[in-house]
């Protein structure tokens, strides 16, 4: 992420024109400039190129324009990281009012979520594949082919919890130019997310890092841990629900007043950089 913010360092001087004389060229050149951050996005959502790609590259883009036309360059924060929460923003939008799975396969990602929670409730740790896939009367190839689809109806820490709050709020993010409010105080659903995500295995905790702190695409993760694009999407959406569920299962316990008066402010995005370093 950071060499394609530095690639634009030098804009900041078109941004002021712009606000100040309205002008269209300038406009339309910055649009064009940064047309990438589309398909940044698009390859961080796991999605491939053909037909539905090209429609959700036009959301994307409707994203762009919309983050140009509003973006200002007083507030200290950089565009990229401005224009790529408009342009996610837009396609995931469109992303759900389309129809990309049938009910039966909603239902079975659904379903993946309470068995999960309960394995974990009645084994104290994370279910394995296998036991997961005979509680639920599957062979793993069914499941694994199930976790394809929960990719698809966007299985990620950005999706809301019971209590209208997801995991990614709860993480800390290094830049305070990212959001004015960078510095946030842990509460107990803050450290209980700390307490699930070391419940998950090395290699599912790095490829939420490699996701979620690196930035990284589902192709470029492929790449560091030598496994395919869909296969990555597949580990994604399992490490997700595994989280969600521990989650849920901490929701339900009594909070913990003492531990949450004591938890000092942290940076957003710390809590995945300690566990997974």
């Amino acid at each position: 992420m950071d060499d394609k913010e530095d690639k634009y360092e030098d804009d900041i001087h078109l941004w002021v024109e712009l606000r100040q004389t309205k002008a269209a060229a300038i406009r339309d050149g910055l649009i064009v400039r940064y047309v990438p951050l589309v398909h940044f996005v698009l390859g961080r959502l796991g999605l491939e190129a053909g037909p539905e790609y090209q429609d959700l590259a036009g959301q994307g883009l409707l994203g762009l324009i919309d983050a140009v036309d509003r973006f200002d360059p007083t507030r200290g924060t950089k565009f990229s990281t401005y224009g790529i929460q408009r342009i996610r923003g837009q396609i995931v939008d469109a992303l759900r009012t389309m129809d990309l799975l049938s009910r039966p396969a909603r239902r079975r990602v659904r379903d993946i979520e309470r068995a999960t929670l309960r394995l974990q409730t009645d084994l104290g740790r994370q279910p394995t594949l296998e036991e997961l896939a005979d509680y639920m009367k599957l062979n793993v190839a069914q499941l694994q082919k199930s976790y394809g689809d929960a990719s698809r109806v966007l299985i990620s820490l950005d999706a809301p919890l019971p209590n209208g709050e997801s995991l990614y709020d709860t993480l800390p993010d290094n830049d305070p130019e990212v959001n004015p409010t960078a510095v946030m105080m842990e509460s107990e659903l803050h450290l209980s997310l700390k307490d699930a995500l070391q419940t998950l295995p090395d290699r599912d905790r790095q490829l939420l890092s490699l996701y979620y702190v690196d930035e990284l695409t589902m192709r470029d993760i492929g790449e560091v841990l030598g496994v395919s694009e869909s296969r990555v999407s597949q580990m994604h959406a399992k490490a997700v629900i595994e989280l969600r569920a521990t989650m849920q299962r901490a929701q339900q316990r009594p909070a913990s007043p003492v531990r949450a008066a004591a938890a000092p402010p942290v940076p957003q995005r710390r809590i995945l950089q300690e566990v997974t370093a």
